[in-house]
């Protein structure tokens, strides 16, 4: 039976037939991540939005989506430098389909012609990691300041655009690998430096800092305000005397 002859308007069959094409039609969807492969950067994508399909009885039935395959992972990126994440199972996703076939661009990257004619299809979804549901949303978040946290704030690096800080925190500890050779590698921290806790030991016990290994100091050096450098005096006998590092 025709459309027009079932519902005898003929609005209401175009609207029927409108909404029928619309609905095959993907744009985006909120879904469930299964699993990742850091080697190739995709992931495969669980949709948690079901759809709505007849039965062979005429009965309509909500039933899942196939699994996503082969999904691009999206990571914020740009100028040879990429921020990742540690993708793990059932983490949400946001997955965006393209209006186009993505095999050939997928496969060999540049401008590249469309392998198929298929438009809006499940195929071609590139996945976000990000959204939250209400199930699934942190606490914590900082309203006046940048963070990369763990989902349970515990540790993270804190940018205060307006006290113009940045903060470290690790309760696991904090590495810096940077190469052995002085003056193509180094370290450099411009500005005081300030030691509230030992970087092994603690002041309780003791130990405020150990270092191992050759320590050149270029400038003055003081101990509870007093000079222990090469101006370093001492008074042996009533005489003072100035002691001189060795060459």
């Amino acid at each position: 039976m025709l459309q027009l002859e079932r519902v005898n308007d003929a609005q209401e069959a175009l609207r029927q037939v409108l909404g029928g094409h619309q609905a095959q039609v993907w744009t985006a969807l909120p879904g469930i991540i299964e699993s990742f492969n850091a080697g190739a950067v995709t992931c495969v994508v669980q949709p948690s939005i079901k759809a709505q399909v007849r039965a062979s009885d005429g009965s309509m039935q909500w039933v899942a989506l196939p699994l996503l395959l082969d999904c691009p992972v999206v990571f914020p990126r740009g100028g040879g430098c990429t921020l990742t994440f540690p993708i793990a199972q059932d983490d949400e996703c946001l997955v965006v389909f393209a209006s186009r076939c993505i095999d050939a661009w997928y496969s060999a990257g540049g401008v590249q012609v469309q392998s198929e004619f298929r438009m809006h299809d499940l195929s071609d979804g590139f996945a976000l990691p990000g959204p939250f549901s209400q199930a699934t949303k942190i606490g914590s978040i900082s309203t006046n300041s940048v963070q990369l946290r763990s989902n349970d704030a515990t540790t993270y690096i804190d940018l205060n655009p307006t006290s113009q800080k940045v903060k470290i925190v690790a309760p696991g500890g904090f590495e810096v690998d940077a190469p052995t050779n002085l003056f193509t590698g180094a370290v450099t921290i411009r500005g005081l430096l300030t030691w509230l806790a030992g970087m092994a030991g603690s002041t309780a016990s003791g130990v405020a800092a150990t270092i191992t290994g050759v320590i050149n100091f270029f400038g003055s050096l003081t101990s509870n305000s007093k000079s222990i450098d090469s101006t370093h005096t001492h008074t042996a006998q009533g005489a003072t005397a100035i002691t001189t590092p060795p060459d």
